[in-house]
């Protein structure tokens, strides 16, 4: 998996590129929601293995989760931004397995789950695996993941928060680019 920093700024970088500024709830929630998939480590606590559909990146990973999960935020939470809040909600959630998807470990993420139980990597993995566990996060392995995380996530969500500040100036709206 990602870790919760790199998770979590895929959240947050979302809610400001597509929320509006005024969704303070929305910008929390979607933080939230990029991690809450990692809650699944628990079912190693109560024996369910990692192939298992409710192991480790499964069904709180899949697709199908990121869509009830937004349903009931934009439900509970939305008002009258529903549209905002599930697109923001759902796009957060579903980051969470494309990134484990780049990780260099692990044995997977069930996207389809529980439609199908098999689990699937990108061909372009560069974020180390990290480790589970706040003992183990903070060793040297953790500063790997920190790294990979902040060439491959922390960089292109900093662009791209750049460039969505940008596009609201007047210099930027009035290049060449913009017309």
């Amino acid at each position: 998996m990602a870790s919760v920093f790199g998770h979590g700024m895929m959240g947050y970088t979302l809610s400001k590129i597509i929320g509006q500024k005024d969704l303070k709830w929305l910008l929390l929630c979607a933080i939230i929601s990029a991690i809450l998939p990692d809650l699944d480590v628990l079912a190693f606590h109560f024996g369910i293995p990692y192939e298992h559909a409710l192991g480790h990146r499964g069904f709180s990973h899949s697709i199908l989760f990121a869509l009830f999960w937004a349903l009931i935020l934009m439900f509970a939470l939305g008002r009258k931004n529903k549209l905002i809040w599930f697109l923001v909600i759902f796009l957060a959630t579903l980051s969470h397995g494309l990134l484990d998807a780049m990780t260099i470990g692990g044995k997977g993420v069930g996207f389809f789950i529980p439609f199908n139980n098999s689990r699937y990597f990108f061909s372009f993995r560069p974020i180390n695996v990290s480790p589970i566990g706040i003992k183990r996060f903070f060793t040297n392995w953790g500063l790997k993941v920190l790294f990979s995380e902040f060439i491959y996530v922390f960089m292109p969500c900093f662009l791209i928060l750049v460039v969505r500040k940008l596009s609201n100036t007047s210099l930027l709206k009035n290049s060449i680019i913009f017309r």
